[in-house]
């Protein structure tokens, strides 16, 4: 699996844990926690960002 691929897939476990979180999917609604994990989102993309370029 390529590595963008993973923190592709990151972001996106993360996006639908926020989404869950805040609507209360599956889960018990919590606004703060949702709103918290929904920041990671950005951080990993430019981990990701980051990681793939120092590669090359």
């Amino acid at each position: 699996m390529d590595s963008k691929n993973l923190y592709i897939g990151a972001a996106a476990i993360s996006l639908a844990l926020s989404i869950a979180f805040y609507f209360g999917i599956g889960l018990t609604a919590s606004v703060d926690n949702g709103i918290y994990i929904g920041l990671w989102v950005p951080a990993i993309l430019a981990l990701g960002n980051l990681m793939v370029k120092k590669g090359k």
